[in-house]
Formats: C-alpha cells, sequence, structure tokens
C-alpha cells in the first residue's frame, strides 16, 4: 500500500511538472502570430492635408495570438485593380493623437485603432479608378524576415463612383454590414467644414443623430491632432 502511494505521488509531481513547463511555455516562450480582425471601416480618397496625396484609411484591432505579445515594425497596404498594383507604405495611426508608424507592441488582448496608408512621396494622387479592388494588409515583425499577409479585403468601385472620386472633395467609405455580409458604400464630401458643423448644431437642437464623425486629418509626420478626415 505504501509502495503504491509513492508511486501516486510521484505521478502527481510529474503532471504538476508538465503543466508548469506547458504553462511556461505558454506565457513566455510561446511566439504566437500577428492577426487583425475585419475592419469595420475603409476609406478611400485624398488626405486632407494635402489633396495629391491619396490615402486608404481602415479602423481594426491588431492582436497577438500568444500572452507573450508582438513587436510590429511596420505595417502597410497593397491595391490592386486588376493589372495595376500601388503600396500605401506611409502608415499613421491613432484616434486623436496621431503618430508616423515606427513600431508598435501588441499584446494578447490587441489594440484597436485607425490606420491610414499614404501613397509614397514620388506618387501624386492615385486614380481610384473604376473596377474590383484587392487591399491586402502587409506587416513586418521584428525578428521575422518576410512580410506577413494579415488580411486581404475585396472592394469594388463602379464608373459613376470613380467619377465622384476624382473631384478633391470627395471620398469613399466602406462600412461593413453584418447582415449583408459585405461593406456597404457611401460617398461624401469631406472638406465642407462649415455645412458640417452647422448640420451638427442642427442636429443638437433637433434632438437627431450626430453626422458621421470622420477619421482623423493625417500628415506624412503624423503631427496633425485634428478630428476631421482630411
Amino acid at each position: 500500500m505504501g509502495q503504491k502511494m509513492q508511486y501516486f505521488s510521484i505521478g502527481i509531481s510529474t503532471l504538476a511538472l508538465f503543466i508548469s513547463g506547458i504553462t511556461l511555455w505558454l506565457t513566455q516562450f510561446r511566439k504566437g502570430a500577428l492577426k487583425m480582425t475585419r475592419p469595420t471601416v475603409v476609406f478611400f480618397g485624398p488626405d486632407g492635408t494635402n489633396g495629391d496625396i491619396s490615402k486608404v484609411f481602415l479602423r481594426t484591432l491588431l492582436y497577438s495570438t500568444a500572452k507573450r505579445g508582438i513587436v510590429l515594425e511596420h505595417l502597410f497596404i497593397r491595391l490592386r485593380r486588376g493589372e495595376t498594383q500601388q503600396n500605401f507604405n506611409v502608415w499613421v495611426y491613432g484616434d486623436k493623437d496621431l503618430v508616423r508608424g515606427s513600431g508598435l507592441f501588441v499584446s494578447q488582448e490587441g489594440m484597436a485603432t485607425n490606420h491610414h496608408f499614404l501613397t509614397p512621396t514620388d506618387i501624386r494622387g492615385f486614380d481610384f479608378a473604376a473596377g474590383d479592388y484587392e487591399l491586402e494588409v502587409f506587416g513586418k515583425v521584428v525578428g521575422k524576415r518576410k512580410t506577413l499577409l494579415l488580411s486581404t479585403i475585396r472592394l469594388s468601385l463602379d464608373a459613376h463612383e470613380a467619377e465622384q472620386l476624382r473631384n478633391d472633395d470627395s471620398g469613399i467609405y466602406f462600412d461593413w454590414g453584418p447582415d449583408a455580409g459585405s461593406y456597404q458604400k457611401t460617398i461624401e464630401n469631406r472638406r465642407s467644414k462649415s455645412s458640417n458643423f452647422l448640420n451638427m448644431l442642427e442636429a443638437l437642437r433637433l434632438g437627431d443623430d450626430l453626422p458621421r464623425p470622420d477619421p482623423a486629418q493625417t500628415s506624412r509626420t503624423g503631427a496633425d491632432k485634428n478630428t476631421d478626415p482630411e
């Protein structure tokens, strides 16, 4: 009987040691992977600080599949339409206080924020022409040699929408509709500031819903802290 209890104690101790080792690996050594959720909103249009610069804006949650967390070195997008493709490599992120993307720690709990992607300095005004688009989001993780494809989003513009986007004052929002299982499109004039302000005052007076809050204004330095879309 005593020998059986001894074997039982050894078995329990071995099991406890094994569980402790697994826990240590999961919490301290497992690197995990960088993931992102489906963006709730995507925007195509000109950047407000400079109408000659095109911008793609989206809001998403970045998270790590491991407790340890991940250091994201850079984030960029590639926009494809037929045989045409363009990288938007200038990354600015934040809700109110915008900063130029140059390293970001992503925890297991994740980080939900706005991400602005601008065209390179040698590209003046990307033409959002009519067609089917494939928007690919890439991330470069510290310690990884290759960039990671985090998400692929398929969108489309018809000829009328593309013509409206050639007006510097207009941009198009793609809002995710969970019931429809697709993005719903809305074209808005982004620079009618005085009109938007008057509409907001009128909505407050009548008790109506406020107008849509626009994405934060960006710049290549991320210095602007305005909450307007430009």
